[in-house]
């Protein structure tokens, strides 16, 4: 099995890395009144693709693309999925903030894609970095904030946290429940879709959709029932969940996103 890089080529990756924190840090400052824009409309700079089965870095058929100042997630050059799972990642990770962004479903998933995957994308935080994923691994270890469209067949609403490899507490209670029903529905298809996340590092998570809170929950932490989550654990990882990277996914759906920008809270 494939797990990470040799020895040297895993440092020069993580060399690499550190590199372009530096040049994002530089790059990305805070408007007055504390935005930091996380996308600049042109390019994917301050973003990492991992493609499952696929290097870290290869952005295999072009699947995160940047058209007329979005990010769009297409299969146009796929001739199959074949549970190619794919995230893009921010090079930095964060801990305390609140993120906004937009999504927006278009066209039709890939016809080999699992059905759930359908009309199904999302936007993970406190994500593990990509450089510790093995090759072959389809989602990071992280807390997801889930995002359904109109037509969606498991489901009756958009913003449910999942979660890979992780646990939660709601209301009181340490759940190993996979998916996490937030309150609301579904948005229509080719309608923008306003996300809101508030992340206060260990203590809480909040879920809002077109400015209305739809869930929160406490304590995110790993899973240690769960082997990516074993092999972290392993690494010396904490337990519980406090800060990492941002990811946007991408399921065998087209989807697009923009408007993606982040306010640092205080501790």
């Amino acid at each position: 099995m494939n797990f990470l890089p040799s020895p040297i080529s895993r440092w020069l990756a993580v060399g690499l890395f550190l590199s372009l924190l530096s040049l994002t840090r530089a790059a990305t400052p805070a408007d007055e009144s504390g935005w930091i824009s996380l996308f600049n409309g042109r390019d994917l700079d301050g973003w990492v693709v991992k493609v499952a089965k696929h290097p870290l870095g290869e952005n295999y058929a072009n699947t995160f693309r940047v058209e007329d100042g979005i990010i769009k997630v297409s299969y146009d050059d796929y001739d199959r999925f074949d549970q190619q799972f794919a995230h893009l990642y921010s090079l930095l990770p964060y801990s305390h903030y609140v993120l906004q962004l937009e999504y927006r479903f278009v066209g039709r998933a890939m016809e080999d894609a699992p059905h759930w995957a359908k009309l199904n994308s999302g936007v993970m935080v406190h994500s593990q970095s990509p450089l510790s994923m093995r090759v072959e691994q389809l989602w990071p270890v992280s807390m997801e904030v889930q995002f359904l469209g109109a037509g969606y067949t498991d489901g009756t609403q958009t913003g449910n946290a999942c979660t890979p490899g992780t646990n939660l507490v709601l209301n009181g209670q340490l759940t190993h429940d996979h998916i996490i029903d937030a309150v609301g529905s579904l948005s229509p298809l080719d309608e923008w879709v306003s996300v809101e996340v508030e992340v206060h590092g260990h203590d809480e998570i909040i879920h809002r959709i077109n400015g209305v809170e739809v869930l929160r929950y406490q304590h995110p932490q790993l899973d240690p029932q769960d082997p990516d989550a074993q092999r972290l654990l392993a690494l010396g990882a904490p337990l519980e969940l406090a800060s990492g990277h941002l990811a946007l996914q991408a399921e065998s759906q087209p989807v697009w996103f923009r408007n993606i920008r982040l306010r640092p809270l205080d501790r």
